[in-house]
């Protein structure tokens, strides 16, 4: 069944200029598809075609009118005062209502009820059941643990969160609805590695379709069946991941430019024969007639183009010479905010050469360890540096004093060079023509990024700091920073949740939790089968047993002593689930042992409800 098909989509912002043109696709139904592009190329405005946020100018949109359709790009705005647990609960407004009229039934049968009232309140149990009323905080509280929405983040007013934050609480909303077609516009921009892990798995186990734009490799290597590339208004189809991707658009690439040079050389010798015919033939017709059909037989000849390589970059890191063998080292460094310790007691050292991955759940103090290494926070502790190293530093949240510049002015101003110097490199970064005249305030965050690189690559540097380098940045633009990173022959010490980039350049990895670094002098594989082994080592407490159904054996002697015994149980029963109650509470901030307390806790619910049955059974 097909849930989604776009047929000749045509799209123009500007007359003239398509920005999608006779774009043609389908979905079918239980599919993950990758939705691939340069940014600009106009895969946010397909989304918003898709949910009728947007019109289009000719061609035919079908979306599967029986499926409920969700949009991860939007954050939806809420009633002032409304809390992240409201917003959460927003996903239930159906069974929540039906709740509602189940309490107030409830009161007005406390005094008697009449059949009426007893039917419509079975009826009303029904529907609470069969929409997931009772497993309703379950689920709420999995899919919070998955993405890290901690219990203090869900009683803050949702105003008061980052654009970040939000997001990643739309997003749980969204999966709680129960949506049928997930439309998910970068998904993994504000998560951390372990809810990006989570949000993969969900994906993996979800029955419905799933259309996500994404610049994550990674993660479209584990999600997606197919990718659907948007180049110049077209589609392009694959049918695999990404890594499948890669292979088969070189493959296709290098088919293309061999037909393109084949058929050019046979151009070229029939061009050749036709031009020596042609004179031969002023006084002979029929040879000059046999010219002419040759001259006919190139024009259908030439069919393939000649296939284009992506414009790219090319700049490099200015490296400054570093003598010595420590580049810098910390000891006994500390960092607090009040009664909280983000970090104590770090003592590491730091060689030249070393590319390191500083990793760690959001929130961890990631930035901050960043900012007290550069000087820019006050710790506790010793930062010792070498005394010919020059840092280089690209934050997360990039910030320029004079946005009103234009790109032109800006490295005019801030780079002192001449002119044609400033165009040189920015035409290097891809900023060409009427482009360096943009306001830098007017970019997107991945124009910015590319723009701050550029005037941090004409530094000589030999210490590289890297604050999520990859957000927001495209496919292409990513590989090209891997590319000068590549180059660079200093320290590179760097933030991210980009497996992909992680796994590439990550020869060390600090992992910061529960207030210490933890070294692992080793690349990220390595680093993630130890931290498997040391999950299967820990000691897994099982769910009790559930117990056998047992029937009285007839004698109301017999039947006493069941009672009393399912009693003792059941007791025994709710001491255990109050016990994983409070487990569960403290375990709020560790969203793997909060997962597996949850499981053991539904376990433990589905057995006292099932003693809870038998005494019923035995007391009748």
């Amino acid at each position: 069944m097909v849930d989604i098909q776009v047929t000749n989509l045509t799209k123009f912002f500007v007359i003239g200029e398509n920005l999608l043109e006779n774009l043609t696709f389908e979905i079918q139904e239980g599919e993950c598809v990758a939705i691939l592009g340069r940014n600009g190329c106009g895969k946010t405005t397909l989304f918003n075609i898709l949910t009728g946020q947007m019109d289009y100018d000719s061609g035919e949109v079908y979306v599967n009118p029986n499926k409920k359709l969700g949009l991860i790009s939007q954050i939806p705005r809420f009633p002032e005062g409304f809390t992240v647990e409201d917003v959460l609960r927003s996903a239930y407004a159906d069974i929540l209502r039906v709740r509602q009229k189940m309490e107030l039934l409830e009161c007005e049968m406390a005094n008697g009820a009449t059949d009426a009232q007893l039917r419509e309140y079975d009826a009303l149990t029904n529907r609470f059941q069969t929409g997931g009323g009772y497993d309703m905080d379950v689920e709420v509280d999995k899919i919070c643990n998955g993405l890290g929405i901690t219990p203090e983040q869900r009683c803050q007013d949702f105003d008061s969160l980052s654009g970040g934050e939000k997001t990643r609480v739309n997003l749980a909303r969204l999966l709680l609805e129960k949506t049928d077609i997930l439309l998910l516009d970068e998904p993994t921009n504000h998560l951390d590695l372990n809810s990006v892990e989570w949000l993969e798995q969900y994906i993996n186990a979800f029955k419905g379709t799933v259309l996500t734009i994404s610049h994550d490799r990674y993660f479209i290597d584990q999600v997606a069946d197919r990718v659907i590339e948007i180049t110049d208004g077209h589609a392009e189809f694959y049918s695999g991941n990404y890594s499948f991707y890669m292979d088969e658009k070189q493959a296709r690439f290098d088919l293309q430019l061999k037909q393109y040079e084949q058929e050019q050389t046979k151009l070229k010798q029939l061009g050749y024969t036709v031009e020596r015919m042609k004179g031969w033939g002023i006084n002979n017709r029929t040879l000059y007639r046999r010219a002419m059909s040759i001259q006919h037989r190139m024009e259908r000849i030439r069919k393939t183009e000649k296939p284009k390589k992506e414009r790219t970059m090319k700049a490099s890191f200015g490296e400054k010479e570093f003598s010595g063998d420590i580049v810098f080292k910390m000891k006994n460094v500390s960092k607090s905010f009040g009664d909280r310790t983000l970090f104590s007691d770090v003592n590491l050292t730091v060689e030249g050469g070393e590319r390191i991955a500083l990793l760690g759940d959001n929130g961890t103090g990631k930035t901050t360890f960043i900012k007290c290494l550069l000087g820019d926070e006050d710790c506790a502790g010793k930062i010792q540096f070498g005394p010919t190293v020059k840092v280089g530093y690209l934050p997360q949240i990039i910030h320029f004093d004079h946005p009103e510049r234009s790109l032109y002015d800006t490295m005019l101003y801030e780079k002192n060079c001449t002119p044609q110097t400033a165009r040189d490199r920015l035409g290097a970064f891809l900023f060409q023509g009427e482009d360096v005249f943009k306001q830098v305030g007017n970019l997107s965050g991945g124009e910015q990024s590319r723009l701050r690189l550029c005037m941090l690559m004409d530094e000589k540097i030999n210490l590289l700091i890297l604050d999520e380098p990859t957000n927001h940045l495209d496919i292409a633009s990513r590989e090209w920073v891997e590319a000068a990173i590549e180059e660079f022959e200093g320290v590179l010490l760097f933030v991210s949740h980009d497996r992909y980039f992680i796994e590439k350049f990550a020869e060390r990895i600090w992992l910061l939790e529960d207030g210490t670094i933890r070294d692992f002098p080793c690349g990220y594989q390595k680093y993630r089968s130890i931290l498997e082994h040391e999950a299967a080592a820990k000691p897994v407490i099982t769910a009790a047993p559930k117990p056998k159904k047992e029937k009285p054996k007839g004698g109301t002697k017999d039947t006493d002593k069941l009672v009393r015994r399912l009693e003792r149980e059941i007791e025994k029963q709710e001491a255990l689930i109050a016990e994983l109650e409070g487990k569960i509470e403290a375990a709020a901030a560790d969203y793997q042992e909060l997962t597996r307390l949850l499981g053991e806790k539904e376990d433990a619910e589905a057995v006292l409800m099932d003693l809870m049955e038998q005494w019923d059974a035995a007391q009748e």
